[in-house]
């Protein structure tokens, strides 16, 4: 049985649910529309670029999560589900996670967004092992700050290591596919490295280093 590791965004969706989550925030009035949806571009170009400060965005993307009961976070959740993310669902993607799993392998998904965004996507997908940016939670409220280290870049790799050693798997025989170049760290680590509609600085080295490139589009 080998591990199958999953990126979310313009991976598994036709989208960054991330950001997507700013633009519902921002189209149902949750939020103040002028000032959010910039910065939320702002941080999105940045991630595009690879320059994004991870600590700041998050704590921007958060922010909202804090300032709501977590049943009306649920209520809003469902709705987003309907509205953004069905629509951008794969099924071609969904193919490719029931393959790893008819053959007996163990899938997860790592993504540098919020784990309140993503759980729910995942198991959409039947994808119930999930490692994302933890949101601290003290009285069943969001507070705002991360917990631990964000999934992001080689945070990737410092917690699929912890989860590694909790769970006594290793990576002999591993498959991770994603479509951007802030998922290096981990490509490089797997057995099986697969670009995934890639971005353009990922196609790059996977050429360069001769890696599997599909499309789930």
């Amino acid at each position: 049985m080998a591990l199958a590791i999953f990126d979310l965004d313009n991976t598994l969706i036709a989208g960054d649910s991330d950001f997507s989550w700013g633009e519902f925030l921002v189209k149902k009035g949750y939020v103040n529309a002028e000032s959010f949806a910039a910065q939320n571009a702002q941080f999105y170009a940045d991630y595009k670029a690879g320059c994004l400060d991870i600590m700041a965005y998050q704590r921007f993307a958060l922010k909202p999560l804090s300032e709501h009961s977590m049943e009306t976070l649920n209520q809003w959740h469902a709705e987003f589900m309907e509205m953004f993310i069905e629509p951008i669902l794969l099924p071609k993607a969904q193919a490719l996670v029931d393959e790893h799993k008819a053959k007996g392998d163990r899938v997860m998904i790592i993504t540098a967004t919020n784990t309140f965004i993503t759980r729910r996507i995942g198991l959409r997908y039947g994808i119930a092992e999930l490692l994302g940016t933890n949101g601290e939670i003290k009285n069943n409220r969001y507070t705002g700050e991360v917990e631990g280290v964000p999934t992001f870049q080689e945070g990737k790799v410092t917690r699929l290591n912890e989860w590694l050693e909790r769970e006594n798997e290793t990576l002999e025989g591993s498959y991770f596919y994603s479509d951007s170049h802030n998922d290096l760290p981990l490509l490089e680590l797997v057995t099986y490295p697969v670009v995934v509609d890639g971005d353009d600085k990922l196609l790059a080295v996977a050429n360069e280093k001769g890696w599997k490139s599909i499309s789930l589009r």
